[in-house]
């Protein structure tokens, strides 16, 4: 019922663009911080970018840095990641999670610390 679900995952060239949505279902965003996240198989999960409940303040992965850009449609009650220049190395399921604002840095939402909610994930494959 309260959940949040990672679209548009797929498979793309190296060098191509792409574009994952988070909606959120049983509850509205705009009081939550949001991160997406990414785990390759065998690696760890890793925080990827993080955007604060008004959409003001952003924090970035250095490996995606200038390539990636979080937003977020708080009317749509959705945050978006769009891709562009992909590599092979960007190959995932990504993940997106939200944490009421309250308190809470985005240093932290970095590290996935003390999310209250996480989507299933949604695979994206960058491969010639």
């Amino acid at each position: 019922q309260l959940q949040l679900v990672e679209s548009g995952g797929g498979l793309v060239q190296p060098g191509g663009s792409l574009t994952l949505s988070c909606a959120a279902s049983g509850f509205s965003l705009d009081r939550y911080v949001i991160g997406w996240f990414r785990q390759a198989p065998g690696k760890e999960r890793e925080g990827v970018s993080c955007i604060n409940n008004s959409g003001s303040t952003t924090k970035y992965a250095d490996s995606v840095k200038g390539r990636f850009t979080i937003a977020r449609d708080n009317a749509k009650n959705t945050v978006t990641l769009q891709m562009i220049s992909l590599k092979p190395e960007d190959t995932a399921v990504y993940y997106c999670a939200a944490k009421v604002s309250t308190w809470y840095a985005l240093s932290r939402c970095m590290v996935g610390g003390g999310m209250d909610y996480w989507g299933k994930g949604t695979l994206v494959t960058v491969s010639s």
